[in-house]
């Protein structure tokens, strides 16, 4: 993995400069008056339609995550990485229940970050606070899984290698911060978005092609999951256990169904997710794109397939072995020894360009989450419009540098554990933001405890899980033996917090202690302000004997 592929390599460049470009020029695109507003460099000025939220969100959700990490563990474990696919099934109906009444609230109020929501249900500082600090920290270990996706890539294609030292070894990760940091500053949200569109062009004839084309080289499916199968079964000589198996075996079943569910009721948690909500123009917008994102379910268990592909290619095991075990090479391997150079390096560019689009949303959000309800709350409550943007622009960039630091110091084995880890975090708000959205019983104090000792309990057992074959290690997988069942540690931690919140409320209340203003109302929560702005004004009646539009008529 020393040797660069010229062709490969320039195409990867030239469509890398592509993107670049656009996400330069997108700062021109629907442009405003003025860039320096929130509504406008974080949100795009609430102006995306059905056809640009579809991209948006698309490239929101369907990351490096899905083309890295999802079939590295289907490469390294078998049926376990199937969960994604699961999740993916039930996530978008849940997301149906609840969206379109946060985007009505948030549109009614100029919300800007779910901490805003939460700040202006509960009224209370402390709380917006622990929803916005949350959001940041579970989005750096997120943004650090887009540089790994990129990281596998130019190792692959011989720029930088997985040898070398330390400058060497990570100057791809740099290249990428720069990168981002730079359209992100300049264009916001809507370079991104822009951007949404040649990426996910790239990743559907990528996915198409690869389904078709792979098998019919590696002699058919029935080849390829008979390879995977004897693979799995061989024993690892880390844990001394199989690698895994092409069924869900009944001890992995809890792990497997605490994943789905918890990543489900996670993934509309995080800061970018509900950012790309906060974009979209009307109502219905969110409603129509629950309804479609599912395409991308489809995809997605195509991509997953890839693990498959790429366990039946003796070449692509040599290159991860040789590569130290990092299953994260696996499919860049396999677009490397079945395609010809120039469509490998069309699927390295889907795959760099599915990183960037995420990332550079992701970062907006938790600058967003800072600049409201951090710097503006506790810091600069007279800060203008202008001051606020600013301010935003200069955090995304300490928020990449952030994920550089999870992406250096946290072990990379399976790196889908970096959204996992994020996940454990961002589900201990899902209590006061959806609760919130359709009722007022819980107190605000007893929702702040229960998250803090959820976010306590969380990160303690992560931290305590050690890395396969590695005694002592931490933060090497997001499950753990919970009451005698191995399951996700977010679903452990999310019912802790439920219970304390629960039990707090009913104590708070009983000791009548200070609940907090609510400055929401009950229609807001249905209302579709766009909508009603854009409906055409009704001609009024004339009165007799007077003119139309004056006082007397009106």
């Amino acid at each position: 993995m020393t040797h660069i592929n010229a062709v490969s390599f320039t195409i990867v460049i030239v469509l890398f400069a592509v993107v670049t470009l656009a996400g330069f020029a997108a700062a021109r695109w629907r442009r405003a008056e003025s860039i320096l507003h929130l509504n406008e460099w974080g949100l795009g000025g609430r102006s995306f339609g059905t056809f640009v939220t579809w991209f948006l969100l698309g490239g929101d959700l369907y990351t490096a995550y899905t083309f890295i990490a999802v079939p590295a563990l289907v490469y390294g474990t078998g049926a376990a990485g199937f969960y994604a696919l699961s999740y993916t099934i039930m996530v978008f109906p849940i997301v149906l229940v609840f969206a379109p009444r946060l985007w009505s609230i948030a549109r009614v109020h100029g919300y800007v970050t779910p901490a805003d929501f939460v700040r202006g249900r509960y009224g209370s500082r402390g709380l917006a606070l622990a929803v916005a600090g949350t959001g940041i920290l579970a989005t750096m270990p997120y943004i650090a899984l887009q540089l790994v996706g990129i990281q596998a890539v130019l190792t692959v294609l011989g720029v930088g290698g997985t040898s070398g030292n330390g400058f060497i070894r990570d100057l791809p990760l740099l290249i990428a911060f720069i990168i981002l940091a730079a359209y992100t500053f300049f264009s916001g949200l809507r370079a991104p978005a822009l951007i949404a569109f040649v990426k996910d062009t790239l990743v559907y004839v990528m996915v198409i092609v690869a389904v078709l084309y792979i098998p019919t080289k590696l002699g058919g499916w029935g080849h390829i999951f008979g390879t995977a199968s004897t693979h799995l079964k061989a024993t690892n000589p880390k844990t001394h256990k199989p690698f895994g198996s092409l069924i869900v075996l009944p001890a992995g079943e809890w792990a497997y169904a605490t994943l789905a569910l918890g990543s489900a009721l996670a993934l509309f948690m995080y800061p970018h997710a509900i950012t790309g909500v906060f974009a979209a123009k009307r109502r219905n917008v969110i409603r129509r794109n629950m309804a479609m994102l599912p395409l991308y379910s489809i995809v997605l268990g195509l991509i997953a397939l890839l693990g498959y592909m790429a366990l039946a290619t003796p070449a692509v095991n040599a290159g991860v072995k040789a590569g130290g075990g990092n299953a994260q090479l696996s499919v860049p391997l396999l677009f490397e020894h079945m395609f010809p150079s120039w469509f490998a390096g069309i699927g390295y560019s889907a795959i760099v360009i599915g990183a960037l689009v995420p990332a550079a949303i992701m970062s907006i959000a938790a600058a967003n989450l800072f600049t409201r309800n951090i710097y503006k709350e506790f810091f600069r409550p007279e800060a203008s419009p202008a001051e606020q943007t600013r301010v935003a622009q200069f955090v995304s960039l300490i928020v990449k540098a952030g994920a550089l630091v999870f992406v250096l110091a946290l072990p990379k084995t399976f790196s889908i554990n970096l959204q996992l880890l994020g996940g454990i975090w961002i589900l201990q708000t899902f209590p006061s933001i959806v609760a919130g959205l359709y009722t007022r019983w819980f107190h605000r104090w007893a929702l702040v405890i229960g998250w803090a000792a959820a976010m306590v309990y969380g990160t303690i057992q992560a931290y305590r899980a050690p890395v396969a074959g590695q005694p002592n290690s931490h933060f090497g997988t997001s499950t753990a033996p919970v009451f005698g069942h191995v399951m996700y540690i977010a679903i452990a931690a999310f019912v802790l917090n439920l219970a304390i919140a629960i039990v707090g409320t009913v104590v708070f209340r009983a000791l009548r202690l200070p609940e907090g203003a609510d400055e929401t109302l009950p229609h807001q929560f249905t209302a579709d302000p766009a909508a009603a702005a854009a409906a055409p004004v009704p001609a009024t009646a004339a009165v007799p004997g007077t003119r139309p539009g004056s006082p007397s008529a009106t």
